[in-house]
């Protein structure tokens, strides 16, 4: 998959999920404390996402800064824009800014549902990010 390609599956992504977290590692395995505190925000809140895990493939990571010009990871995106990384999403969960910005019915915490995940993988050449979308 060439540079171009990989960048087009990562825009592809980011359009076709409402949220998506680009992340290290998966929901279920956060390869970071970053990434796990990100993910915990998202499970508090009840909202369905997509994520991808970025190490499998450096370029990923290097292609996705490209799109965002945003240096570090976990990134988080809603609605295409990007929302931003662990410390602005702990700042909006905590200001109650992110329930609203994601739909989430209130800002509370609430159970986490078990939803079986696995990593992105590239399929045929693309990108295919997990979807966590219900």
């Amino acid at each position: 998959m060439s540079e171009n390609q990989l960048r087009d599956a990562i825009s592809e992504a980011i359009k076709d999920n409402d949220v998506i977290l680009f992340m290290k590692g998966t929901p279920e395995q956060p390869a970071c404390g970053f990434s796990a505190r990100t993910v915990g925000v998202m499970q508090a809140l009840d909202v369905s996402f997509a994520s991808v895990d970025i190490l499998p493939d450096p370029r990923i990571r290097q292609e996705l800064s490209g799109i965002s010009q945003w240096p570090t990871i976990p990134q988080l995106f809603v609605g295409g824009e990007l929302v931003g990384g662990c410390d602005i999403v702990m700042e909006m969960y905590e200001s109650g800014e992110l329930a609203t910005l994601v739909g989430a019915e209130d800002g509370a915490p609430s159970a986490a549902e078990d939803v079986p995940t696995g990593p992105a993988v590239e399929q045929d050449g693309l990108l295919q990010p997990e979807n966590r979308l219900s």
